[in-house]
């Protein structure tokens, strides 16, 4: 993928750091800010995204995701628009937990979930409520890109990754063999000619062009 690829593409872009990451944390939609370090990771990695001239911005409403989103507005001069719809998953009463004690409090929960099955971690939300709520706000801010144009979607962990699954047509069984996304790392969808196809997987730097072949 380069900066001039035919077709639309959509950049799936995580948040920055935030203490509850260091912590293992369970966030959900619980409201925490950036650190300081979150914040120098989205101004770096701004900076290499503005080389592929986006031109439309969406971000999750909460605010890790709104201030990771702030940067790249900064540097490309566009606006954000802030949707409820691309929050993290809602995990109820696993929010606020470490993993640790995640596994101690609900074993069978996790177990299950572990497993692969569809679970309402802590009587919160499945994964494919998850994509229910938030691809529809993705293919909406797609169908408004020029040709070829690009979209950058500032959003959280898990929900990039029932995103992913479920816009390239994945069982969502199958959601979980995404690995997850690092700190203010990014994943790329390009429309191919049978549909969306999965360019780059936890990029943190531009990709070069794919040459040969398997183009």
């Amino acid at each position: 993928m380069s900066r001039d690829a035919r077709g639309p593409r959509i950049v799936f872009w995580r948040h920055g750091q935030t203490s509850w990451n260091l912590e293992s944390r369970f966030q959900g939609t619980t409201d925490i800010e950036l650190t300081g370090q979150g914040v120098l990771q989205a101004q770096r990695a701004a900076r290499l995204l503005a080389g592929l001239r986006p031109d439309l911005l969406v971000s999750s409403d909460l605010q890790r995701a709104r201030r990771t989103a702030e940067e790249l507005a900064k540097v490309t001069g566009l606006d954000v628009e802030h949707h409820e719809g691309l929050r993290e998953t809602y995990a109820g009463s696993w929010q606020g937990l470490t993993n640790a004690e995640i596994r101690e409090r609900f074993p069978g929960e996790f177990d299950a979930w572990t497993r692969g099955e569809p679970v309402r971690r802590g009587g919160g939300e499945l994964a494919t409520e998850v994509a229910d709520r938030s691809v529809p706000v993705v293919l909406d801010a797609a169908g408004k890109l020029p040709e070829n144009g690009t979209l950058v979607v500032v959003s959280h962990g898990g929900t990039i990754r029932t995103m992913l699954g479920r816009m390239l047509g994945m069982e969502p069984a199958l959601w979980e063999c995404f690995g997850g996304l690092s700190n203010c790392c990014w994943s790329v969808l390009g429309r191919g000619a049978r549909g969306w196809r999965l360019l780059e997987h936890n990029a943190g730097t531009l990709p070069q062009p794919v040459i040969g072949d398997d183009t």
